[in-house]
């Protein structure tokens, strides 16, 4: 009966992640920069692909001291940068993270990159897991397009 049970619970657990978000990433890229720049931006598309919402948390990397979830904006002007917060993507829909708008904020490289270089970005999410990806570096135009 206990394994019947048990067999019960997995099922369902496995039935509901089934069901859930689920975060695809297209297009990463970074922005390369000349050495010794503290701050580089990451961009990508980012899908849900699954039947449920998906809510953007953070993401993190090894290769950087600090990455957060920001966005460009116009005030009076004068272009700004502001914390992002969470990012809700809803089933089947997408959130594209490009230049002039939402970026990853890519602080504090711990190694010298160059256009070629890859850089393994976590994307954490609710409900997890999280998400994943690999960033190719770019010249500056073509991590623009």
């Amino acid at each position: 009966m206990r394994l019947k049970l048990c067999g019960f619970i997995l099922f369902g657990t496995v039935i509901h992640a089934v069901a859930a978000g689920r975060l695809v990433v297209d297009d990463a890229r970074i922005r390369a920069a000349p050495p010794g720049v503290a701050m580089l931006a990451g961009y990508a598309t980012l899908h849900n692909t699954g039947d449920a919402p998906v809510m953007v948390t953070g993401a993190s990397s090894p290769d950087f001291g600090d990455v957060s979830l920001h966005e460009s904006v116009n005030q009076n002007g004068v272009e700004r940068m502001r914390p992002l917060g969470d990012v809700s993507i809803a089933p089947g829909a997408s959130v594209v993270f490009a230049p002039g708008g939402k970026h990853f904020m890519l602080m504090d490289p711990k190694r010298a990159l160059k256009a070629g270089d890859t850089v393994k970005i976590q994307i954490s999410t609710k409900p997890g897991p999280s998400a994943d990806a690999e960033f190719v570096v770019r010249d500056f135009l073509e991590a623009a397009e």
